[in-house]
């Protein structure tokens, strides 16, 4: 049976929230201790970055999703990853978190290269290649970071927040595999000639220099604050199961690759580690953040604000 992206796009527009759905003023906020505030701060803020790249990502999809109805999805994604991100930035408001003028944190280094990385040559990747790296970053990095912050604090603010955000991520991850199916569908040349497209130099030492890394860190990251490695091989092992549902998904190349990639990064054993990703954390921890240039104009959407949107 053919998925109905039309049906879906109506839901997308009936579920709608907005920050100012919220009372952040409401009790809560004082079961964040000193002692989690200081552990949780620079995890909220990866967390927060990490909504932007998805923002990001989902952009250059809707630019060239396979039709107008997809399309309008991916947009709504995109201004979704944006609230999430703002919601995320208002729970740190709230929680003490933010210089007193609110001003957002910087992103890592990783998270600054995705950033300018996707913002230059996103619009120009094959889609077959961004549609299946969102949804293995949205299984293995959302779904793990959001079960461990939902684990670590009691705050009922913060829950409500994440009853709304994983609504919609829950959203994104069905709509994402039923492109993939979609695409998987399509004509065998198409899917060779894209996937061709993904070995171009730039593309490939894209992947290597940004996304290893980047997945990486936010791998040692959490395991690092207490989240157990079995919970986020769960996380990234969903990515593997609902594709291989599918009929069609089995058909892109790029979904082997990265589901391959997923399961080398949740086993600390592997020589992939040692031999790739480690060092490339090292190399671009080097990197000095001036090199990268000025923000993205897009970034100063983040606003920890209860707007309506």
């Amino acid at each position: 049976m053919s998925f109905d992206f039309d049906a879906m796009l109506q839901t997308i527009k009936d579920k709608q929230w907005s920050l100012a759905d919220i009372d952040w003023d409401a009790p809560g906020a004082e079961t964040v201790t000193d002692e989690l505030r200081a552990k949780m701060k620079p995890f909220m803020a990866d967390l927060v970055w990490i909504e932007h790249v998805g923002a990001r990502g989902f952009a250059s999809l809707a630019t060239k999703a396979p039709t107008p109805t997809i399309r309008r999805i991916y947009e709504y994604f995109h201004a979704e990853e944006q609230k999430h991100a703002n919601a995320e930035l208002a729970l740190m408001k709230r929680w003490g978190m933010l210089d007193e003028d609110g001003t957002p944190p910087e992103p890592n280094i990783n998270v600054k290269l995705a950033i300018k990385v996707l913002d230059e040559y996103g619009d120009g990747l094959p889609l077959t290649g961004l549609a299946t790296l969102i949804p293995l970053l949205e299984c293995a990095l959302d779904g793990a970071l959001v079960k461990f912050l939902l684990d670590e604090v009691s705050d009922p603010v913060c829950h409500q927040v994440f009853r709304h955000i994983n609504s919609d991520e829950a959203r994104h991850i069905t709509v994402d595999f039923q492109v993939l199916e979609l695409i998987g569908a399509g004509p065998l040349h198409k899917l060779v000639i894209e996937s061709v497209a993904l070995l171009k130099p730039q593309v490939v030492l894209g992947l290597i220099v940004v996304f290893v890394p980047l997945i990486n860190k936010m791998r040692d990251n959490i395991v690092a604050m207490g989240l157990p490695e079995q919970k986020l091989y769960n996380a990234v092992k969903r990515f593997a199961t609902i594709g291989s549902r599918g009929d069609f998904t089995q058909r892109i190349p790029a979904y082997h690759v990265l589901r391959a990639q997923a399961a080398m990064v949740v086993d600390r054993t592997s020589p992939y580690h040692r031999l790739l990703a480690d060092p490339m954390v090292r190399l671009t921890s080097l990197v000095p953040a001036r090199l990268l240039g000025k923000p993205q104009a897009w970034v100063d959407e983040l606003t920890h604000e209860p707007i309506a949107s």
